[in-house]
């Protein structure tokens, strides 16, 4: 379902969206196209990080091991 709203847009976001508009479809008319595909993918991102964060780890880990870790891996690169 469509649902029609007002967005009140920043002057430079709304050039950049035209400006995508018209790469992508060839037209300024696909603004609302563009709000959705980006909307779309940016939430699409956050609830991925969000599932990833919250899952069951494969690996139990203390903050000192990783710290260990951590500082190993940074010799290794140092001492490249």
């Amino acid at each position: 379902m469509v649902r029609r709203t007002t967005v009140l847009l920043d002057e430079d976001i709304y050039k950049m969206l035209v400006r995508e508009s018209i790469k992508r479809y060839g037209t300024a008319k696909a603004i609302s196209r563009i709000l959705n595909e980006l909307l779309r993918e940016r939430l699409r991102d956050r609830k991925e990080l969000v599932k990833l964060i919250y899952s069951s780890k494969l690996v139990k880990i203390t903050q000192e091991e990783f710290e260990r870790s951590r500082r190993e891996l940074s010799k290794r690169f140092e001492n490249r």
